[in-house]
This record gives structure tokens, sequence and C-alpha cells, in this order.
């Protein structure tokens, strides 16, 4: 038996033990996928719609462009990726995943990068946002805000490792050392970027259509790998392949002189790192081990972002293993990082009165601004709503009515 065979048998057991899973235990199910419907309701998509059709109407404008050709000379010699990618690696951080997988891919499709440097950049512009590290996971589920600073410090350094890393990946057509670089030309970027925007023929209303498209359609589909793996998730758990796999780890943990009780969080995490995340924060381990199993767990991005990713770059000819081994060393990266950072950025500033928060988390903001905070929380869901609503008098515009 070849293992095309066999990798078809095997998945097709775990799908039928799955679904079987799953009609046992309808309530379990059902919870689990309320949990996952939540998050990406209230979260995840009025956090990201706006991302998404920003950034597509700065492409279509060629606005993407002129930051491009100024940063041409910074992102090719270190990075060995086109100047446009210093935009994408920025909304990368600003808005998480999956954000610079979808941008990677839109610049892949409009030729502006290859299929090698689109690979390069895809595996260090996912990363988890600013408002995650420091409100979720710091605030939210370690109740500690010092620790934030440490989190995000060992993130974004592993982030910034990996696209050092990556820039030995693959061979370039021309050769890298032959390109001599100039003082980036305002001039040459305003042209370029005229010329973009007359390249893309469509008018404004058409741009702001397919821009408003194209980002629920994505978002649709990252609300159902959410929905899914939180729902696997606990199904492996009932199962007690959970238990098996955090069993198996707890060696590996234990070599590196981790406490077993991370193994069950970590096993999680590996598929849903807010949730591994979560459970890191409540395991009964020292904080230092807990901080570098949660920046594993936010490096490695988990595989339900992953799957996402995939999703997204599926419509291009970027490959899928280079950003999966890129997530695994940015784990690596995080947890070493994290380690190492440890006393000067935890240990130390845990002693002083240095406040390490964002400044819209700080305790003595003005009362205005909270109540504005709470808000803008609190009508995610409307956002959602109205979206989708739109999502669809335009779909059915274009596709049904025409």
């Amino acid at each position: 038996m070849n293992a095309a065979k066999l990798k078809t048998i095997l998945l097709g057991i775990l799908m039928v033990i799955l679904a079987f899973a799953m009609i046992v235990n309808p309530k379990v199910s059902f919870a689990a996928s309320k949990t996952g419907l939540d998050l990406w309701w209230g979260v995840v998509f009025p956090s990201l719609l706006p991302f998404f059709i920003l950034s597509h109407l700065l492409i279509g404008f060629g606005i993407v462009r002129f930051i491009g050709v100024l940063l041409e000379p910074v992102m090719r010699p270190i990075f060995k990726v086109p100047g446009v990618g210093g935009f994408v690696w920025a909304m990368g951080w600003a808005s998480g995943s999956p954000a610079g997988a979808k941008l990677t891919a839109e610049m892949r499709k409009k030729n502006q990068l290859t299929a090698l440097e689109a690979e390069r950049l895809v595996s260090f512009t996912n990363s988890s946002n600013p408002l995650f590290i420091f409100g979720a996971v710091a605030i939210g589920f370690f109740h500690d805000q010092a620790l934030g600073l440490l989190l995000a410090a060992a993130h974004y350094s592993a982030n910034l490792a990996v696209g050092l890393t990556m820039r030995f990946y693959g061979k370039d057509e021309t050769n890298q050392n032959t390109i001599t670089y100039r003082m980036p030309s305002i001039r040459e970027a305003f042209r370029q970027m005229h010329q973009t925007r007359l390249d893309d023929s469509r008018p404004i209303g058409k741009m702001l259509g397919d821009a408003v498209l194209s980002s629920i359609q994505t978002l649709l589909m990252v609300g159902g790998f959410i929905i899914l793996f939180s729902v696997f998730n606990k199904l492996l758990s009932l199962l007690y392949i959970t238990d098996y796999f955090a069993s198996c780890l707890a060696l590996l943990l234990a070599a590196f002189h981790l406490s077993a009780e991370l193994s069950p969080p970590l096993v999680s995490g590996l598929f849903e790192m807010t949730l591994g995340s979560q459970l890191t924060s409540a395991a009964d381990a020292d904080l230092i081990q807990k901080a570098i199993i949660t920046s594993f767990l936010l490096g490695f991005s988990g595989l339900s972002i992953q799957a996402q990713v995939a999703s997204i770059i599926a419509e291009t000819d970027i490959r899928f293993l280079p950003f999966f081994i890129a997530r695994v060393l940015q784990g690596v990266y995080a947890a070493c990082f994290a380690w190492i950072l440890w006393k000067p950025l935890y240990l130390e500033l845990d002693r002083s009165d240095v406040t390490v928060l964002p400044v819209f988390l700080i305790q003595d903001t003005p009362a205005w601004f909270a109540m504005l905070w709470n808000l803008l929380t609190q009508i995610g869901p409307i956002l959602t709503i109205v979206s989708l609503l739109i999502y669809i008098m335009i779909y059915c515009r274009r596709f049904i009515f025409k």
C-alpha cells in the first residue's frame, strides 16, 4: 500500500470518528461551536474587516506600490522581498493573523511578488496583534500587565528572527548581490503609484464593492475554521486523544525541565492558541515556564490559524510547507526569547512602578475613553450583522439580479 492510499484511509477513519463523536455528544459540540461563533462574531469579524477593506483599496489605488518603492532599499537586502513587504508586515502586526497571508496573496495575484518572495513574506507577516497579546493574554488570562511586554517582545523578536532566517530560503533567479540600491525617489514612487491606479481600470464604486465582497468572503472562511477547530478541540478532549498526546509531550517538556502540567495546555494550543494560552495561564507551574509555553503557542499560531492561511494561499502558487516550518521556528524562537528576556523585561520591571501597557489600557485613562472603548466592544456583533447585510445586497445585485 502506497503512502497516498494510507493517508486516505487514515483521514477517512479520523473523519468518521469525529463525526460519530459529534453525533453522540451533540450538546458538547453545540457548546463548542457557540464558543467559536461568539469569538468570531464579536471580536474577529469587526476587528479584521476594516483592515481587509482598507488594504484592498490601498492596493487598488496604488498606495501600496508607492510604499513599496520607498521601502525597496530596506526590505530587499534584509529580507530578500520587495518593498511592498514592508506594508504587508506592518498590516500583519497591526491586525494580526491571517491578514499577512491575505495581503501576500493579493500581492502575488497582481504579480508584485514572485512565488519565492511570497513564500518568504508570508512566513513572517502573520503574527498576533498587540491588543491580543496585552489585552487578552497578559491581562485577560494571566491578570498580569507586566507580562504583556515580555510576551510582546519575545513574539515580535521571534517574528523578526524568522524573517531573517527565511531570507536564506530558496534560490533567487537573479543574484541579489549584484543589485545596486539607490535612495528612494518620491517622484518615482508617485509615478508607479499613478501607473498602478491607471492599470486598475475599475471605477471607485466597483473597487469598493470588490473590497467588501473579498473581505467578507475571507472572514466567513475564517469564522468557519474558528468554529470547526473549536469543536474538534473539544471532541479530541472527550475522546482522550488530547490526553494521549499530552502524556507524550510531557516527556519532551521534562527534557527541558518544564512542568508536565503544561502538556495538556500545550496540546490544546497546538490546535487553537487562544484556548491553549488560557489553559496555560491556569496551569500549576512556575510563571516563567507558563510564559515560555505561551510564547511558543503565540509563535506557532495554532493549526486553526494555519488552516486559515492555507485556505487563503491555496488560490495562488504559494506553498504551505515553508509557512508551517516558519511557524515552528517562530514558536521555538519566541520560547527562547521569553527565557532570555525573563529577567530584564519582567523581574526587574515588575519591581518598579512602570506601567507596561498600551495607552488605552492604562488604569488612569479618562472615563470618556473607557466608555468609548466599551461601546466599541459592544457594537462588534452589530457591525458584523450590518456588514453581512451589505455583503448579501452586493452579492445579489452582482450575481443574482444582474
